[in-house]
């Protein structure tokens, strides 16, 4: 925002308004001791040595504009079309609040709906909320729903250990005083889906798989689903939504939930956020929710009109026995991934998923064949794989990183079975040359 200043004049006549005479009077309230307290702070500088010193600050950290990056895990490097940034940075959208007013609001409320719509369609879900904080807290309100589908009666999640550890530790902090028990929160059993399917019985809420899982492996999850539909359990599926351009969707295989992170839909990595967490579902499970939903109708006019169709309000005034409390939505990052949807389009979007999955394809077959390096998996991956390394992961990246490599991320910090395991991700911004100077850094550091 632009920092406009007052003039003196309209300074006193804004004092004049609250019924002050001067400045000061507004600290009346606080005891005199404690109004101006002595800071221990470097002397003024002007404007122009602020922009320098700032500058110099942000210098040094190093982005991938700096760094050929291979790291993945949750946060992915793709490209923006300036556009996204342009649209964002309008005023209108820019400084916008909730939308609780239509009248003065179509324009937001219309840019949610659009992306409802576009997320609701990628994910072959009914119906899209308005956004989640990250993917991690979709997550966590998918088992919301269901607790509250289910009114406390069932009190057993089958979650998947291949999804993202973030994501099982924000739904650890979730669920503390719900009674609920998370099977296959297990970090050194990796789950097939047939241990997963032995899981889930009569007390199951809810079942949680990620697609790709962890390690950016590709699994079809209708037996799994269709499982949990047998004993009366609701499924959940958290998506790579790049992926499901070219994998089939959630939707297909019956998923009752479909939630994920929308990082990778035009918003950039920022060192870790703002994030988005796009949350679908079944039409039937509208009501439980959380956040809010716009929907599409007429005016007095009979001309077209956007409003909130759905805002829980006992998200406001039931507290404790609220679905969820968490009803902000990520606006403006909601936006980001609705104009990087409509730009790209169905054909823009699924060529970049078969970027993703080609280079990914050709970077893990070069990785393959040095000496002490091996794909640690069989199964089919879109744009991660996992590497077994034949030293330290956190060796091996730091000399990565002294090529300018930002390296994988190391698995055994979170799975203590796949030491030396290092998990790398390939975007379509990463072209055939990065990728064969990658190997070649990789083999200086084999057992050789």
């Amino acid at each position: 925002m632009n920092y406009i200043p007052i003039s003196p004049t309209e300074r006193d006549a804004m004092l004049a308004t609250v019924g002050v005479e001067k400045l000061d009077d507004l600290f009346n309230d606080i005891p005199a001791k404690h109004r101006f307290p002595k800071l221990d702070l470097p002397p003024a500088l002007t404007e122009m040595e602020a922009a320098a010193s700032l500058s110099e600050l942000a210098g040094s950290n190093e982005t991938t504009r700096d760094l050929v990056s291979f790291l993945g895990a949750g946060a992915y490097n793709h490209y923006i079309p300036a556009a996204v940034d342009h649209i964002l940075r309008r005023g209108e959208f820019y400084t916008a609040y909730t939308p609780y007013q239509p009248e003065i609001s179509q324009g937001t409320l219309q840019a949610i709906f659009e992306y409802q719509s576009l997320i609701a369609t990628l994910t072959g879900m009914e119906v899209s909320n308005a956004s989640h904080y990250d993917g991690a807290t979709a997550v966590a309100e998918a088992v919301n729903l269901a607790y509250a589908q289910f009114r406390g009666k069932r009190t057993k999640v089958v979650i998947s250990p291949t999804v993202h550890p973030q994501y099982r530790a924000t739904l650890r902090t979730y669920v503390q005083g719900m009674g609920l028990d998370l099977a296959g929160d297990n970090p050194s059993l990796l789950s097939t889906l047939d241990s997963l399917i032995s899981l889930i019985d009569e007390n199951t809420a809810l079942v949680i798989v990620q697609y790709p899982d962890f390690f950016g492996r590709i699994y079809d999850y209708t037996k799994l689903i269709e499982s949990a539909h047998a004993q009366g359990a609701l499924a959940c599926v958290a998506a790579n939504p790049i992926a499901l351009a070219l994998l089939k969707t959630p939707g297909e295989m019956g998923a009752d939930i479909a939630v994920g992170e929308g990082q990778p839909l035009g918003i950039p990595m920022s060192f870790g956020g703002p994030y988005l967490g796009f949350f679908t579902a079944r039409k039937q499970y509208l009501h439980k929710m959380a956040g809010r939903l716009v929907g599409e109708t007429v005016d007095g006019r009979g001309q077209r009109a956007f409003v909130l169709t759905l805002t829980a309000r006992e998200q406001h005034i039931k507290r404790e026995r609220a679905t969820s409390n968490i009803c902000t939505n990520q606006g403006l990052m909601a936006l980001a991934s609705a104009v990087y949807l409509s730009l790209l389009g169905q054909r823009g979007l699924r060529q970049v998923a078969e970027l993703c999955y080609h280079k990914a394809h050709y970077a893990a077959e070069q990785i393959a064949k040095i000496p002490g390096y091996s794909l640690c998996f069989e199964s089919p991956f879109f744009h991660e794989f996992s590497v077994c390394c034949p030293r330290p992961v956190e060796e091996i990246n730091a000399h990565l990183l002294d090529h300018g490599i930002l390296g994988g991320y190391d698995l055994g910090q979170d799975y203590p079975a796949l030491k030396d395991h290092m998990l790398l991700a390939v975007t379509e911004m990463n072209s055939k040359e990065e990728i064969d100077f990658l190997a070649d850094v990789l083999a200086e550091v084999s057992h050789d």
